[in-house]
């Protein structure tokens, strides 16, 4: 490199955990304000299975350093939506280890 300055890696923001990460908090909202009474009744009114609306839901519980490391593409590269949809730790603390998160955990410090 030029002046042997390295280059940070380029952050790679994962649309599909982008989007989820919207619907938590819109669809949170929605049941909130009483636009949908239910999970199934927001199920029904999005065209999914209120098993995936309660999945998504939980997105929510992520840590903030989790959500923002997502937002601004500095998730694990090996890390998919379909992985947060099957659950995490829901402790903060243990979400980065539990999602295999070294960024995140090297962050953290000891």
């Amino acid at each position: 490199m030029p002046g042997g300055t390295e280059w940070a890696p380029r952050p790679r923001v994962d649309n599909a955990m982008v989007k989820a990460l919207a619907r938590a908090f819109r669809w949170r909202r929605m049941l909130d304000n009483g636009a949908h009474a239910t999970l199934e009744d927001l199920a029904r009114a999005k065209g999914v299975h209120a098993t995936y609306v309660s999945r998504v839901l939980r997105l929510r519980l992520l840590a903030p350093e989790i959500v923002e490391a997502i937002l601004d593409g500095r998730q694990p590269a090996a890390l998919q939506l379909d992985d947060l949809l099957q659950g995490f730790p829901l402790g903060w603390e243990g979400q980065t280890v539990g999602i295999r998160c070294p960024t995140l955990e090297a962050e953290a410090g000891p």
